[in-house]
């Protein structure tokens, strides 16, 4: 579906469902961790192109147990694979709705940035000969003090 303006509100009762859903699946994934960019790092990667790799290997596992040593679990190796391919598919849909959300708060945020841009005119040129509106147009011209002191620095180092 193309992207048209966005009219839409959230209740303060559907803002709290959808909090108390998300509630709910952080409590049903108990066991989620979070990790450094350190451990991130020093991690073994089981990207979309190892995951048939994986499931040969958990097969092979299943088919041979006598060739691995007892040490090794089967039992605990076939349980993480399972999680991570369960994992794999919530994610996929959770980042599609997160996708969908940054999206349309990109597109609503874009409506009320253009919005307060023709506002801000409108008060800039209604502010030299309206009483009152002086100190409004500057408030709102604070917005833009930073790019004008950024832009001849900019232009100089060029």
């Amino acid at each position: 579906m193309a992207y048209q303006n966005i009219t839409a509100t959230v209740s303060p009762e559907d803002i709290q469902e959808i909090k108390a859903a998300l509630q709910t699946i952080q409590k049903k994934l108990p066991f989620l961790v979070t990790l450094s960019a350190e451990e991130r790092q020093k991690l073994v990667k089981m990207g979309d192109k190892s995951l048939a790799f994986v499931n040969n290997s958990v097969t092979a596992a299943q088919s041979n147990r006598e060739i691995l040593p007892a040490s090794f679990n089967v039992e605990e190796f076939v349980q993480d694979y399972q999680l991570a391919t369960t994992l794999t598919e919530l994610l996929t849909s959770m980042r599609q709705l997160t996708e969908q959300v940054d999206d349309t708060l990109l597109a609503v945020g874009s409506e009320a940035m253009s919005s307060s841009l023709t506002v801000y005119d409108y008060v800039k040129t209604a502010a030299k000969k309206t009483p009152g509106l002086k100190t409004l147009a500057e408030q709102l011209g604070e917005r833009f003090k930073a790019l004008r002191a950024k832009s001849p620095k900019a232009a100089s180092g060029n």
